[in-house]
């Protein structure tokens, strides 16, 4: 199996979260205090509690439910220098539905966590929340830019599906090219801020129609735009037999095709074992993963290319199906056959320059 020895020194992680509902606002609060009393019992009942579009992105509610802090992301990369050779040196947090008016509280909070402590990871970069149809969008970034040296740019989950099964984060559809949020988006502009695009992939067209109104601005494509269904059926029945599901990837190759003629917009490798996609084999091996994974993550390289594409680990939200080694070292033996400079520039230069770390 192939590894980043002699490669990188470490590894810099352009896609995680943290978060804790006992402490901080987040949609998982309300059921956060009973799974603490009783696991067992808010596993058995999440079926009835929690809507099927939650259900299918989180699967279980172990991790949403819990606190995810610089503890315990050190704890799930710890076996990785194992597994490539390599550690986890630092990561870039992106914006996890902080579920208060203030998204710049998250910023803030986000500063006090104690990171680079017992070799835990540095917090490299934020991506935090701001969206641009607000009147005081300006007033906004200013603000998380006063509350961290750290803050790089915004993210606006825009993800809508027809299907009313599958988790919308967006309160409406095509968000991307609505004429407030291309108006609001110069203010992201000009302050030099990149934008985290996560859309499905039925929706790629649309960061087409902001990366050509902004082609100076960087737009970061999130988790290969998650072809819903496309593993496995989700919601009230989306991917249910094989000749959809083989549609939804087509599709997406061709969105993926088209997105990347834009230069201004870079890919992550993130979401590997992201249940969006329709994943929902718990335990899954590394070989297992890259086979699975791989006409996403050799399509996306081959369309961007070496010098815009950056890994994520997507951390805890892929952490259902599967271990943080696994993830890394799958990605590692896709990307190996592209050689070294792909690795190296994946793995750790193409990040530090996208997040200016």
């Amino acid at each position: 199996m192939a590894s980043l020895a002699g490669v990188v020194p470490g590894i810099l992680d352009a896609h995680f979260h943290q978060w804790d509902p006992f402490t901080t606002p987040r949609e998982a609060s309300r059921l956060a205090p009973l799974y603490r009393r009783a696991p067992r019992l808010l596993t058995a009942l999440f079926p009835v509690l929690v809507d099927k579009g939650a259900r299918d992105l989180v699967l279980t509610p172990e991790h949403a439910a819990t606190p995810y802090l610089p503890e315990t992301y050190a704890t799930d990369v710890a076996g990785v220098p194992d597994v490539v050779g390599v550690p986890v040196e630092a990561a870039v947090h992106v914006e996890a539905d902080w579920q208060s008016a203030d998204p710049v509280e998250e910023t803030a909070w986000l500063e006090d966590l104690p990171f680079a402590e017992d070799g835990r990871p540095a917090l490299a970069a934020i991506v935090g929340h701001a969206d641009p149809r607000r009147h005081d969008i300006g007033d906004v970034l200013d603000r998380h830019l006063a509350a961290s040296p750290r803050f790089r740019g915004i993210r606006c989950m825009a993800t809508w599906h027809d299907d009313p099964k599958v988790k919308r984060w967006a309160d409406r559809p095509r968000l991307l090219r609505d004429p407030g949020f291309l108006r609001g988006f110069a203010a992201v502009a000009e302050r030099g801020l990149t934008f985290d695009a996560y859309v499905y992939s039925h929706q790629l067209d649309d960061v087409a129609v902001l990366a050509r109104e902004y082609p100076d601005t960087t737009i970061v494509l999130d988790h290969y735009a998650p072809l819903v269904g496309w593993a496995g059926p989700m919601g009230s029945g989306t991917g249910r037999t094989p000749g959809e599901r083989a549609g939804i990837l087509a599709r997406w190759r061709d969105g993926i095709g088209a997105l990347a003629s834009y230069d201004n917009v870079v890919a992550k490798h993130s979401g590997l074992a992201f249940p969006m996609h329709g994943l929902r084999e718990v335990g899954i091996g590394r070989e297992r993963l890259a086979r699975t994974m791989a006409p996403l993550v050799t399509h996306t390289q081959d369309c961007f290319g070496p010098d815009r594409v950056l890994f994520g680990s997507n951390f805890p939200m892929d952490k259902s199906v599967t271990t943080y080694p696994v993830v890394v070292g799958a990605l590692v033996d896709l990307l190996a056959p592209y050689g070294e400079d792909a690795l190296r520039k994946a793995f750790r230069d193409n990040a530090r320059r996208v997040y200016r770390d």
